[in-house]
């Protein structure tokens, strides 16, 4: 699979460098931009390391005054859309902090042919009061990705993202944003609402309790946010939540023959088993499997992994046939030793079984 900080390749800095040159008025050198970005280390760099050696590059060779290099900026940005465009807010975000108001318009404005979520964390961490009040004036946008921007932006935990400690700490402050987006009607927000909701649920579950209990059943938009952002709950078997959804137990429930094709496997292989599920009564299931993976301490995680969600008549059965990868990923490496498969309906585990895995 093709790398992600291949996007910025000779072909990319050299339109980006034409582009510049074509709006900057004042002498824009393009051999000089070129030459600080492809330096010795370039096919070394990583995806945000590209990124703010390509920034650095913009600032060496466009108007050192920060208001002429913003201007030359807004002309180029909406040529550059999608993750490539990011190198504009890393601009703003390296350069622009002696000078708000500017920036702030800038960030709003790249957003919307990229995104600013990474660029804003820094002004969060110098004011977090001015920048929230900026935040609800953004969250009312006729633009989806403005709005999206001022929901990711303040996330507590946005991956790749600058940690904001009093977020982590205190998320109740960016509640009346999150409500205002909850019935937005682009996916696009509702994603990130649902993802934010998501972050505080791992800190907070008071919270995203109190929500679901306020506006579950109000419309399928809200509904869809509430279940994606209770999806850490869920997995965790919060008794709570998986009754404010209608899984209220799984006592009349039971899961038989369970089954391995083997009891030994070798990594980069794949595990099949199948099982069948009868219920006494009438009965809405969310069915999951979770494995007890070894790491490389020889300690044990739990990874868990989610099947359906569905309703079994009283006295039916059904027969489930899974297969789990263990080849080796990016983001999963696999370790041998004795493994736990398990079977969990309404967030209690009904059935086990071990499993060997091999080098």
């Amino acid at each position: 699979m093709e790398k992600l900080k291949n996007i910025f390749d000779h072909h990319f800095i050299s339109m980006l460098g034409q582009s510049l040159s074509k709006h900057s008025k004042s002498t824009f050198d393009i051999d000089h931009f070129e030459n600080i970005v492809f330096q010795k280390d370039w096919n070394q760099l990583e995806f945000k390391q590209r990124v703010r050696r390509i920034s650095t590059a913009m600032y060496e060779t466009l108007p050192k005054e920060y208001e002429d290099a913003l201007k030359v900026l807004h002309e180029v940005a909406p040529h550059f859309e999608g993750l490539a465009g990011i190198i504009f807010p890393d601009y703003v975000e390296l350069y622009g902090r002696n000078d708000w108001d500017l920036s702030m318009k800038a960030l709003e404005e790249f957003t919307k042919f990229s995104t600013s979520e990474f660029a804003i964390r820094p002004f969060l961490l110098m004011d977090e009061k001015k920048v929230l009040e900026q935040v609800f004036i953004w969250m009312k946008s006729q633009n989806e990705h403005v709005r999206r921007f001022a929901s990711e932006g303040c996330r507590p935990k946005l991956p790749w993202g600058q940690s904001v400690p009093s977020f982590k700490k205190n998320p109740f402050p960016l509640i009346p944003m999150l409500e205002n987006l909850i019935e937005d009607e682009s996916i696009y927000v509702r994603k990130s609402v649902a993802n934010h909701l998501n972050d505080i649920s791992k800190t907070h579950p008071h919270i995203i309790i109190d929500l679901i209990k306020k506006w579950l059943g109000k419309n399928e938009r809200t509904d869809w946010i509430l279940r994606h952002a209770s999806r850490t709950l869920l997995k965790q078997g919060n008794k709570d939540v998986l009754q404010l959804f209608g899984y209220e137990t799984s006592e009349f429930i039971h899961v038989d023959e369970l089954n391995l094709s083997t009891k030994s496997i070798t990594i980069g292989d794949q595990l099949h088993f199948c099982f069948t599920i009868t219920t006494d009564s009438t009965t809405k299931i969310r069915l999951e499997y979770a494995i007890d993976y070894v790491k490389k301490n020889g300690k044990r995680n739990k990874k868990t992994f989610k099947i359906s969600e569905s309703t079994i008549n009283q006295g039916h059965s059904k027969k489930y046939d899974k297969r789990q990868s263990f080849k080796n990923m990016t983001t999963r490496t696999h370790y041998p030793g004795l493994h736990t498969l398990s079977i969990i309906v309404n967030g209690a585990v009904k059935n086990s079984i071990n499993f060997n895995l091999r080098k």
